[in-house]
């Protein structure tokens, strides 16, 4: 059979065999035979585009390409062409991908002149020096340009943050009083938690949704597999990086219908040197965004999203070790799932428990919010705050919404309230990804303060115009969304408050019988506000570790009242901080884990970077 055009013109280069053999798996997989070659690591990409430029009879330019006046990024990424500088000898530089190439070599034929040939990788590197600037504001303020309404900027004024926080304090001190105006006030902020406390213990009678079997009947074969991208955004990182390679290479998924982009910043040369000491096949790309504030994870995605090649699309971070079959559990779902689910979320898993009472309460949190929590609001299809990784969109929607909010500093949480205004829902994904969580309190604090300010930044943005949210979203979903984000605050403000005083009204016994209808009334809300703050808070953790499987964890479930305490506290520097700093980001360093329940976060040392990515499917005599 002969090879297909795509690489046909390697012959002589490249061993027959290894070229017989990417022919017959792209045939397989259904995609081309040059994006096998290349993902497989089965020859180095400059030498595949430079190949391709002799048989062109054309120059490969692996310089400084000096590209034209008036670039559009977007156009030249998507059709891997741009127009060079005048006074050079072609017009224009090509870095054709897949079918494309075969259809350049059959057209050349009929040009004037070829274009010079460049690999994609330096394409993308000369428009991003040529555009970066517009790149860099495209990604900081693309959102406040198209859906000003949706973009958290300019955030709440010094006004507003003063009479938000007079009326807190004056909250607190009325509920404190014996007056009648304290117990409507202690009635309303009771029915308020009650509402977030009734969601929690509403989830626990959900069952987690049921995940496509690893039978191959159940999940999609190969062929019927999209592309998927992968974007991991790292900011001085450099100790994660072998291990974060040696987990993506590991993935169960096709090599040639992949696109993993790791997204470093401009001035982190360390990290960067980490990613050029690992050799990477060409699904691996390693993108610099282009200096620019503010410097966040979301204003990298966003810098990336117009290179996504993927039909599907899923954020990591750095620390994060993924179940190999995650992104074909994530497509098997995503096609027989309705085109409104528009994301799913994975399941988060703290796995270095062993380095502290701290990482343990962690885990606990979080095997209730992402095994019990979770499934429960993708099967009520309401509002979902996300978790920030493991999320998994489609990426045709993800680009209709503008991507992520630069300066919101929890952009999944946000995004999640946005697919829901936009009428899109979140699905559940019972596949586990392994992280870390901060092991001292600082850290902690740092990371739990910058999440409540997040939550308060997406309550002001989409609370600007509340009526048009409320009949954009329904009754239902209003309300769950004001339990889940603002409720989420206002509740861990106020938990010291009510689960304090609650307690000692139930030490110091039921009032007389000669006591007043506010004594009494107030003794009722203290029984029922702690005893269902307990239960909202005890039953999910204890349902979250059956679900898991931590049964020497359960006996630690009794602790996450006092653990409520930390969390109060990270709410009420959330509010000093998103009056100070409203749009600063507390980065959580990662990589310090010195334990891991799995396995999956075992530190290595950084030699075996070398092994991180082995090619899937070795080849004879691989070229380049």
């Amino acid at each position: 059979m002969p090879l297909p055009a795509e690489i046909a013109f390697l012959a002589g280069r490249v061993p027959p065999a290894t070229l017989n053999r990417a022919a017959a798996l792209a045939r397989d997989l259904g995609t081309d035979a040059a994006t096998v070659l290349l993902n497989e690591g089965w020859i180095a990409e400059d030498a595949f585009y430079r190949a391709l430029a002799y048989r062109l009879d054309t120059e490969f330019l692996d310089h400084a390409i000096p590209l034209g006046d008036g670039l559009c990024y977007r156009q030249a990424v998507a059709a891997g062409a741009a127009p060079l500088a005048c006074g050079h000898t072609r017009k224009l530089v090509a870095a054709p991908r897949g079918y494309a190439v075969a259809r350049l070599i059959e057209a050349a034929e009929r040009l004037e002149g070829p274009p010079a040939i460049t690999s994609p990788t330096r394409l993308r590197e000369a428009v991003f020096a040529q555009c970066g600037q517009a790149i860099a504001e495209e990604a900081a303020d693309g959102l406040a340009r198209h859906r000003p309404e949706w973009s958290c900027r300019p955030g709440p004024q010094t006004v507003d943050l003063t009479l938000a926080g007079l009326v807190l304090a004056l909250v607190v001190l009325l509920t404190r009083l014996p007056t009648l105006t304290s117990l409507v006030l202690l009635a309303l902020i009771q029915a308020a938690m009650l509402a977030l406390l009734t969601v929690r213990l509403a989830a626990v009678g959900i069952a987690t949704t049921e995940a496509p079997e690893s039978a191959p009947d159940a999940l999609l074969p190969d062929a019927a597999l999209p592309t998927y991208t992968v974007l991991v955004a790292l900011f001085r990182e450099a100790a994660v990086v072998p291990r974060l390679v040696r987990a993506l290479g590991r993935i169960d998924y096709p090599a040639a219908k992949l696109d993993i982009k790791f997204l470093l910043e401009a001035e982190d040369a360390e990290t960067l040197a980490a990613f050029r000491a690992v050799p990477l096949p060409a699904r691996f790309e390693v993108v610099v965004v282009p200096d620019g504030q503010p410097r966040t994870k979301p204003r990298a995605l966003n810098a990336a999203l117009p290179l996504a090649r993927g039909a599907h699309l899923v954020v990591y971070d750095a620390e994060d070790v993924i179940e190999p079959d995650q992104l074909r559990r994530a497509a098997t779902l995503f096609a027989r799932a309705p085109a409104s689910t528009a994301c799913l979320q994975g399941h988060l898993v703290i796995d270095n428990q062993g380095d502290g009472l701290l990482p343990r309460l962690f885990a606990i949190e979080y095997a209730a919010l992402f095994e019990v929590l979770g499934p429960a609001l993708a099967a009520w299809r309401v509002p979902t705050p996300l978790g920030g990784t493991s999320t998994h969109f489609r990426t045709r929607v993800l680009r209709a919404l503008h991507g992520w909010d630069s300066w919101n500093v929890t952009e999944d949480a946000d995004l999640g309230l946005r697919l829901a205004l936009a009428g899109y829902h979140v699905g559940d994904l019972p596949s586990a990804t392994y992280e870390e969580a901060p092991k001292h309190l600082k850290a902690w604090l740092r990371q739990r303060t910058r999440w409540m300010k997040g939550f308060l930044q997406t309550s002001f943005t989409h609370g600007r115009d509340p009526v048009a949210a409320w009949r954009r979203l329904g009754p239902v979903e209003s309300l769950c969304a004001l339990a889940l984000l603002p409720g989420t605050v206002v509740s861990a403000l106020f938990y010291p408050f009510m689960m304090g005083p609650g307690l000692i009204e139930l030490v110091l016994g039921a009032p007389g019988p000669d006591a007043g209808l506010l004594a009494h009334a107030t003794h009722a809300g203290a029984w029922t506000v702690f005893l269902g703050g307990l239960m909202a808070i005890l039953i999910p953790g204890f349902v979250g570790c059956h679900r898991r499987g931590w049964r020497d964890l359960m006996f630690l479930v009794p602790l996450l009242p006092l653990y409520f305490v930390l969390v109060s506290l990270a709410a009420w520097l959330a509010v000093i901080e998103l009056a100070r700093h409203p749009h600063r980001w507390n980065k959580t360093e990662h990589g310090l884990s010195r334990s891991s329940r799995t396995g999956a976060l075992g530190r290595r040392r950084a030699a075996d970077a070398t092994a991180a990515c082995p090619a899937p499917r070795p080849s004879p005599a691989p070229a380049g």
